[in-house]
């Protein structure tokens, strides 16, 4: 198995009519519908997009 930390993020919330930029960053995570869910690689980059769209995500590590 893989020994690099990863963590989970679920989306709960739309995209549309939000500021510019954070559609794409849920496009860019891997989510474009609430529900979809999506194990990520805990990267500094990452942590980044995530914390753009916490208002429409959820996170479980």
């Amino acid at each position: 198995m893989s020994d690099k930390k990863t963590f989970k993020v679920t989306q709960i919330a739309s995209g549309n009519g939000r500021k510019p930029g954070q559609q794409e960053t849920l496009i860019g995570l891997g989510l474009n519908k609430i529900g979809r869910e999506k194990v990520l690689e805990d990267t500094p980059s990452t942590r980044g997009m995530v914390r753009k769209v916490a208002h429409l995500v959820k996170v479980e590590d």
